[in-house]
């Protein structure tokens, strides 16, 4: 039996991940944000200031002419700002004022969230599952032997 669970693992974590984003979509669109608005805003807050682009488009898994309609995008809206780096060919993202204050709405709905999904759990078995997935955590370049 133990073998069969282990072979189910990535069906359901890939399960969960897609729920997780359904219900993160349908509670987001309250503020006007969709998957592809909400991510790199999410990803912004989460690298800090002034990240560049090449670094925010590898942290979301995208090459870099896909997240720069989705920058377009954000720019429009008033909720980023591009601008040149010390080096021209390096563009440095920053979230606006505007931006800041919708990741802090963004938070608390997606912490309202967190808390249903979780309240099934305890504080041991949360602090568990998070250990367990940190141990297996896959790099994003990782290859598998052959």
């Amino acid at each position: 039996m133990q073998q069969n669970l282990r072979h189910t693992l990535g069906y359901r974590l890939g399960h969960l991940a897609r729920r997780w984003r359904q219900a993160v979509d349908e509670a987001l669109k309250t503020l006007d944000l969709t998957e592809a608005t909400w991510r790199p805003l999410l990803h912004l807050s989460h690298l800090g200031e002034a990240v560049r682009q090449k670094d925010l488009a590898e942290s979301m898994g995208l090459d870099g002419s896909s997240l720069v309609r989705l920058l377009d995008t954000l720019e429009e809206r008033g909720l980023i700002r591009r601008e040149d780096g010390r080096d021209r060919r390096c563009r440095l993202v920053t979230l606006t004022p505007d931006g800041r204050r919708l990741m802090e709405r963004t938070r608390q709905v997606v912490a309202a969230l967190e808390e249903d999904m979780l309240r099934r759990l305890d504080e041991g078995d949360v602090a568990q599952l998070v250990h367990l997935l940190e141990r297996i955590h896959i790099p994003q370049n990782h290859r598998q032997a052959p």
